[in-house]
């Protein structure tokens, strides 16, 4: 049974989320402030956290930072705030998806159930040249581990970076629309600003010292979208 913690200082609300996910048949538990969501988040290991920006004790930007540094579970940040730059800001620090409020509780229900339905890492199935990690110049990637290494290290990647990174790896001749990264990583279901795929992107190009203007590992093109390998 998957678990999800429900980061929230709105009692109300907090409590409608979790009996509305605990009737889909997930494990949930909440909180109400940052300090203890963080605990909760590091004790529980849940499979995805929702979590409100504005918290009290520690505000939402910081909770999702502290739990990047222990969990790569899914995080779906929850905001009353509607200007973009909060929602990047949320994403910078590795939340995986956004709803603003006010929003359709079982429409967040809905999102819990579409990450968790992901297609982890472009389906690479059973096949012989599935179990062989592609490569890319310095950058290795595992699709059966469903690990990164550059240069022999490995690379900290937030659950959405990842899949983002092993669906562009597994076909590295295609250039992919932001409409069909939407659909491979976030499912055919989802609904929202298609530029999330953008800000993912950065994060990745960023952890990966990789940048638009000389690509070694994501190429951007133009009129279309995203591509694996140098420019």
């Amino acid at each position: 049974m998957a678990k999800v913690l429900i980061i929230e200082d709105e009692k109300t609300l907090a409590e409608m989320i979790a009996a509305y996910l605990a009737r889909s048949g997930y494990q949930t538990a909440v909180e109400h402030d940052g300090v203890a969501g963080v605990h909760a988040a590091r004790e529980q290991s849940p499979d995805v956290v929702i979590l409100d920006l504005g918290l009290p004790g520690l505000d939402g930007i910081e909770v999702c930072r502290q739990i990047r540094t222990f969990s790569d579970c899914y995080v779906i940040v929850a905001t009353a705030r509607t200007d973009e730059v909060d929602t990047l800001i949320g994403l910078s620090v590795g939340a995986d998806d956004y709803v603003t409020k006010p929003f359709s509780v079982r429409e967040l229900v809905a999102r819990v159930q579409t990450v968790l339905r992901r297609p982890r890492g472009g389906n690479p199935g059973n096949s012989t040249a599935a179990a062989t990690p592609w490569v890319f110049g310095d950058l290795q990637v595992d699709p059966l581990g469903q690990q990164v290494h550059l240069k022999g290290e490995p690379v900290p990647l937030t659950p959405t970076e990842r899949d983002l990174l092993m669906t562009l790896a597994q076909r590295p001749a295609m250039a992919f629309s932001r409409t069909q990264l939407i659909e491979e990583v976030w499912g055919g279901g989802w609904v929202g600003d298609e530029h999330l795929v953008d800000v993912h992107i950065a994060h990745l190009r960023r952890k990966l010292g990789d940048n638009p203007d000389l690509a070694r590992y994501i190429t951007t093109v133009r009129g279309i979208g995203y591509r694996m390998g140098p420019g």
